[in-house]
């Protein structure tokens, strides 16, 4: 069973393990939808650096140490080191003014304004002024959400974005642990890949360190705002002489193929009401005046999947790098392992993903859960065990839909060492279980989670399904 693969219908006449496989999946798809998309998604791979630092320099002309560096800062007439919150507070810095002069530049070529508002949220995270921005952040999203923001809030709204997602990391990650994350991203990256991240962290985090340390500059994108027309203006702007961007023509035909491919999904479920249904739980079609309506995350990440799948054909002597929030199942045939990411697009057997790659895999998240485990800073509930439990779930869903079960079912219960209480490891991990009739291997998952959060109503829920699965019926 390829994990994340949305269920087929209804639970039919089979066994009560089988109706509970359907359950756990329906399940799952809610969980995760609502957990990825709010605020908290080499051939021999060295494990990443949990705590020794990461090498790296900065631009010559703003220079900013990494943690491994040997940077020195003026004390009282003496050099001495600068501390990693030093280092991670210096490059939000220098990140918060990048971000504006591309606003600035962006309002130029767009002829627009930059808002005051703007310039006071930049003021705000170049001073280290965390609270002020982020109330100056809420106040700016609120009316760019009710429209009443103006054209001002079109492709330059994405550098307020990029800079309060560095801001929002760097206060709620231990400082080291944020640069260890982000260099063991971007040095599993080989020269001229494009970076696409998915996760809060998995986008933010390496888009500041990427402009912030010396050596090359990826492409940084994410694959969840493509459907956004002034994201791909954004994108434009900022790559339009690296490599092909997405049009508004490109827009407008992902998304009249996904309405046109929903509409059909939509009248076999309406017409053959007892066969399998195509439509995905949570996936909100219907027809309104003769005309087809879709709405909710799944639409809007199905779209987005077609958009990378075209900005990959565009790009075709590029290679692609990804960090997921939501699976893009369509494009795992021909995805590989990649230090803590997946490699999009492999076509030639050497770098494809193996059975010594998948035992390699296993091995580099065990080391690296085994250093996360034993810091103190970082707690299960910690942001960076949720990122790191997070990719590690990502990869054994790669490894599993490759027929890895055995590695696949050893990467999810990392994951779940890492973070008992995230969604998506444990239902993605339940799935495979119960996939295997092994219902009593996946009740200590649950339960682990429920002791991680006891007031998680869905967890709770799972595990009562769980329980009257496993108990006989009365004859």
């Amino acid at each position: 069973m390829k994990p994340f693969r949305e269920p087929d219908g209804r639970p039919g006449e089979g066994s009560r393990s089988s109706r509970l496989v359907w359950l756990v999946l329906a399940g799952a798809v809610v969980v995760i939808l609502l957990g990825l998309f709010s605020k908290r998604a080499h051939k021999n791979p060295a494990p990443p650096r949990i705590s020794t630092g990461s090498a790296g320099k900065a631009p010559k002309a703003e220079r900013h140490s990494t943690a491994g560096e040997s940077s020195l800062r003026r004390r009282g007439g003496i050099d001495t080191p600068q501390t990693a919150q030093e280092i991670v507070a210096s490059k939000v810095a220098q990140f918060a003014r990048s971000r504006r002069h591309l606003a600035q530049a962006m309002a130029e070529h767009f002829k627009i304004a930059v808002p005051d508002d703007f310039e006071r949220f930049f003021d705000a995270a170049e001073a280290g002024r965390y609270d002020e921005m982020s109330a100056i952040y809420r106040s700016l999203r609120q009316q760019r959400e009710s429209g009443s923001g103006g054209a001002e809030y079109g492709p330059q709204w994405r550098a307020i974005v990029e800079t309060q997602g560095a801001a929002d990391a760097a206060h709620d990650w231990p400082a080291q642990r944020l640069l260890d994350y982000g260099h063991a991203i971007l040095e599993s990256l080989r020269p001229g890949m494009i970076y696409a991240g998915g996760t809060d962290a998995g986008c933010f985090i390496p888009t500041m360190l990427n402009e912030t340390t010396e050596g090359e500059r990826h492409i940084a994108l994410t694959q969840n705002a493509l459907a956004d027309g002034t994201y791909l203006k954004y994108l434009d702007f900022l790559y339009h002489d690296r490599m092909a961007t997405l049009t508004d023509e490109d827009s407008q035909r992902a998304f009249q193929d996904y309405l046109s491919d929903a509409q059909k999904r939509l009248q076999h479920d309406q017409q053959f009401p007892n066969e399998a249904k195509q439509l995905k739980p949570g996936e909100d079609v219907k027809v309104a005046e003769n005309r087809v309506q879709v709405s909710g995350q799944v639409a809007v990440m199905s779209i987005n999947e077609k958009l990378f799948q075209m900005l990959m054909t565009k790009n075709p002597g590029a290679s692609f790098a990804m960090e997921e929030s939501f699976p893009f199942s369509s494009l795992y045939q021909h995805a590989t392992i990649l230090g803590p990411l997946m490699e999009l697009g492999v076509q030639d057997e050497v770098s494809a993903l193996t059975a010594e790659r998948a035992a390699q895999s296993v091995d580099y998240w065990r080391t690296a859960a085994q250093q996360l485990l034993s810091d103190a800073e970082t707690p299960p509930d910690s942001e960076a065990r949720k990122a790191y439990s997070k990719l590690v779930s990502s990869q054994a869903g790669l490894l599993l839909d490759h027929k890895f079960t055995a590695e696949a079912e050893q990467a999810f219960g990392i994951a779940n060492d890492l973070c008992p209480s995230s969604p998506e490891a444990v239902f993605r991990y339940v799935n495979l279980l119960c996939s295997q009739n092994r219902l009593a291997d996946a009740v200590p998952v649950v339960e682990a989670a429920l002791k991680a959060a006891p007031d998680d109503k869905q967890f709770q829920d799972l595990l009562d399904n769980l329980k009257r699965a496993r108990t006989p019926p009365r004859r």
